[in-house]
């Protein structure tokens, strides 16, 4: 287990069964949902790549994971989200020697394509203008961050009440 407590957000690698990638990823984001831990377990990726195969005779691209086994999961590590990942079903560890997970380098990070479009020049806990919609002009406090989908949960306040929206990048800008 995470011996200190690291407020750093780093990449980190999950060991899971065979075939249970999307199973865990989607386990781990309904935790991080259900326990309200998105500015702890930022995001949850099973890296794909696009290939071609030949299916009934005739080439057809499909995604294939480019890490059968593993997901890469981008967090602050302590206790608890160790805690809350470790004990993911499906999930038989981190890795890293013994119980102590390692997190990729800033280099292995990039080598592997991994930021893929993190793209967040946003963070959770920031402030950002919505610029389409009903609701453009409107300041709203990002929650979430999906880069997989290029979108944003984010609370905004109306009506004397904070409600939650979803939004995609191109719907909001920086203050």
């Amino acid at each position: 287990m995470a011996d200190e407590v690291n407020s750093e957000v780093r990449w980190y690698v999950v060991h899971t069964y065979s075939g249970y990638e999307n199973k865990v990823k989607a386990n781990i984001e309904k935790t991080v949902n259900n326990r309200n831990m998105h500015d702890q377990i930022l995001e949850v990726a099973v890296p794909l790549e696009e290939c071609e195969e030949e299916k009934n005779g005739k080439m057809v691209k499909v995604q294939r994971k480019v890490f059968p086994g593993y997901v890469l999961v981008h967090m602050i590590m302590n206790d608890n989200t160790w805690y809350v990942v470790r004990n993911t079903r499906g999930v038989t560890g981190f890795v890293g020697p013994g119980s102590k997970p390692v997190a990729l380098t800033p280099e292995e990070v990039k080598n592997l394509g991994v930021h893929m479009q993190h793209s967040s020049e946003f963070e959770v806990g920031e402030v950002v203008t919505i610029s389409e919609g009903p609701m453009a002009g409107s300041a709203c406090t990002i929650t979430r961050i999906d880069a997989e989908n290029q979108s944003i949960s984010a609370k905004i306040f109306m009506m004397g009440r904070e409600t939650p929206v979803e939004l995609k990048f191109s719907q909001v800008k920086k203050l």
